[in-house]
């Protein structure tokens, strides 16, 4: 679709969706989170955003706002309108029966299922279509959706937590808590946005990390911010539409089954996978009966461990957008050395953990200054008394 011009009530309209769809950030998955405006005679007369997976719709829900004064209107949607039959009807058939006159889209959807098809059907029924506008931030509600529609792999996202001579546990395996409260509520978020956690058998044995989401540790809120980087104030919302949050996949990396049946994870709401590199039958009947689902996948060639880029793509066919790394310092750096990492979120403390303290990365290999590995740096925000760095690597696996 050729570009076209906009105008600054289309922007601002635009970006008006664009925060509606902010409101699904922990809710929709598997599904993108969505927003939608429609605007009649330079009024807003209807707002709506995905919700939850097999319920209405972006549009479907302004359309019910807008009623009869959607005949005629401007629709702006940050997505693509679907043109499929999934768990709900097409949208972009409920805009044509609605009279629409005009559909903005920020960005074209990379679903093979829908690519262009619900901006033809719009077309073929006479409706002005226009695509691109504010696609940037649009894609950026949306990182995992669009990886993985674009390369069959989830948007991988590692965590780390250090002190400020980058040490991230004491020689003895020690590391709770390396920072204060307001980072561990940080981490909560991350994890809610998140289709699957993953971790190291090592890391469980050692912490024995429950894994789950719980907004209830979560500061009281008012409003709804996602991009807020003060997460002291009330500017983070649990959405309360779930009773219950969503409770993230947890991954263990297990080459050997070593996972105690009675991990405290097991016995927790959501589902754990445990992922193991060669068959132990007995121990896999074990924790199954546990509760745990076990996989087993190819090895790496290296000690015997998993396959990291195999276990990826098998969490993209489970539609896993994002991943979070949430894992020991040899897990860590071997997503990072191997390309497979694509936002590195590294809290900070101020403190100092001495020289005999675990890295926060453990890169063999790596021995000279050509070696290093480049990090770009997206934001920093201060939280509570640490500080939070996110950067992206550009050396992602696709």
């Amino acid at each position: 679709m050729k570009t076209q011009a906009f105008s600054t009530d289309d922007t601002r309209y635009m970006a008006q969706a664009i925060q509606i769809a902010r409101q699904g950030l922990y809710t929709t998955h598997p599904n993108p989170r969505v927003g939608c405006v429609i605007v009649a005679d330079g009024q807003i007369i209807g707002e709506g955003w995905h919700q939850i997976a097999g319920q209405g719709h972006a549009e479907v829900n302004a359309l019910a706002q807008a009623g009869e004064r959607a005949r005629g209107a401007t629709a702006y949607v940050t997505l693509e309108p679907c043109s499929h039959f999934g768990r709900t009807p097409p949208c972009s058939q409920a805009l044509i029966d609605a009279g629409l006159a005009r559909v903005v889209s920020a960005m074209q959807d990379p679903n093979p299922l829908v690519s262009g098809n619900g901006h033809h059907m719009l077309q073929a029924q006479g409706i002005a279509v226009a695509c691109g506008l504010l696609a940037d931030e649009a894609q950026q509600l949306n990182p995992g959706f669009v990886k993985r529609m674009s390369t069959g792999l989830p948007w991988v996202r590692v965590k780390s937590a250090m002190s400020a001579d980058g040490r991230t546990a004491m020689a003895s395996g020690e590391s709770q808590w390396i920072t204060g409260s307001g980072a561990r509520q940080d981490v909560q978020r991350l994890r809610a946005r998140s289709e699957a956690i993953i971790t190291g058998i090592e890391s469980v044995i050692i912490d024995d990390p429950s894994l789950t989401v719980r907004p209830e540790s979560w500061p009281p809120y008012s409003g709804f911010n996602a991009d807020s980087a003060d997460v002291s104030n009330t500017q983070y919302q649990w959405p309360v539409i779930l009773e219950q949050p969503i409770q993230p996949l947890r991954v263990v990396l297990d080459s050997h089954l070593r996972l105690p049946r009675t991990a405290k994870m097991l016995s927790l709401p959501g589902n754990t996978l445990v992922v193991c590199a060669e068959e132990h039958q007995t121990k896999r009947e074990a924790l199954e009966a546990a509760g745990a689902e076990v996989l087993c996948l190819p090895q790496d060639g290296k000690q015997g461990r998993v396959d990291l880029l195999a276990l990826l793509k098998e969490l993209a066919q489970r539609d896993v957008n994002e991943v979070l790394v949430e894992t020991g310092a040899t897990t860590a750096g071997a997503f990072v050395q191997q390309g497979l990492v694509d936002e590195w979120v590294l809290y900070m403390a101020p403190t100092l953990m001495g020289s005999d303290a675990r890295p926060v990365l453990l890169m063999p290999g790596i021995h000279t200054m050509k070696d290093k590995i480049h990090l770009t740096l997206k934001q920093v925000k201060q939280v509570g008394d640490d500080v939070c760095l996110t950067y992206s690597l550009g050396n992602t696996v696709e």
